[in-house]
């Protein structure tokens, strides 16, 4: 397989990343071979993979906007993958100048295209770290450089907490970035579960073997164990809902029902 100029000598492309998956059901053009045969096997089983990634970046853009208009002008997006259309500093600044954000993410590709479309970028930056391991975030230049821990931050783990095992320990790791942040600060994420999709679950967990078969096993948490990550936080009407529920831009009984596919919410400190 030939390597692209844009692929990182580091990583290897004979292994599917869940980032260019990511990208793949997207409709992007960042993503190998080995990436677009994984996520085909994925979408026999679950085929409107596409709709629910679809469904969660509408959300992400719609919390940034929500977060913004509550005067937060700091974020830090944790797993945020390859950049797409409708990025955080781009959705953050459309309705506040001067908008600080930090993406994050462990794949090299993301970090690299990343650091690409941030460019001469002052107010942005990405950093190569493990939602595994806040401490490093939270401690790294470009953190210490862009975000004032002091004043609100927005905090983003959209489609990333289902990626770690409870051996992972995700509370623990999420309560830590709450720890961290200050009063006003808002917890934004998004979670797969089996409760929302439109199939039986046994039709749905051969898209979760994929995963599993591809070392990146994708854990379905119920609604109960998914609002367990808002602990410490105040919830943001309407609260824990599926995705084209979270103060929708259009009529969510519209929404494919795929879109259905994962729960969405935003919490604040006080």
């Amino acid at each position: 397989m030939e390597r692209p100029a844009w692929a990182p000598r580091s990583i290897d492309i004979t292994v599917p990343s869940v980032s260019r998956m990511y990208d793949y059901y997207l409709g992007g053009s960042h993503n190998f071979e080995v990436d677009r045969e994984a996520a085909r096997r994925a979408m026999e089983f679950l085929p409107g993979l596409p709709k629910i990634m679809q469904a969660n970046r509408a959300f992400l853009r719609r919390a940034v906007r929500f977060a913004a208009g509550e005067g937060v002008t700091q974020f830090l997006d944790i797993g945020s993958g390859i950049p797409t259309f409708g990025n955080v500093h781009e959705v953050a600044r459309a309705a506040v100048a001067g908008a600080r954000v930090v993406y994050v993410d462990h794949d090299p590709v993301a970090v690299a295209h990343s650091q690409a479309v941030l460019g001469g970028d002052e107010n942005a930056a990405v950093v190569a770290a493990d939602l595994r391991k806040p401490r490093e975030i939270l401690e790294s230049h470009e953190v210490g450089r862009l975000i004032d821990l002091d004043r609100p931050v927005a905090l983003l783990l959209v489609a990333v907490l289902h990626f770690l095992e409870d051996g992972d320990d995700p509370y623990e790791a999420v309560a830590e970035l709450r720890d961290t942040l200050a009063p006003g600060s808002m917890l934004m994420l998004t979670h797969a579960s089996y409760e929302g999709i439109p199939l039986p679950p046994e039709r749905a967990g051969g898209a979760v073997d994929v995963y599993k078969n591809i070392r990146n096993p994708l854990i379905m948490r119920s609604r109960d164990e998914i609002a367990r990550f808002f602990e410490g936080y105040d919830m943001v009407e309407p609260g824990l809902v599926p995705m084209p529920k979270w103060r929708p831009d259009t009529a969510p009984e519209d929404e494919d029902p795929y879109a259905f596919s994962a729960y969405a919410g935003v919490g604040r400190t006080a």
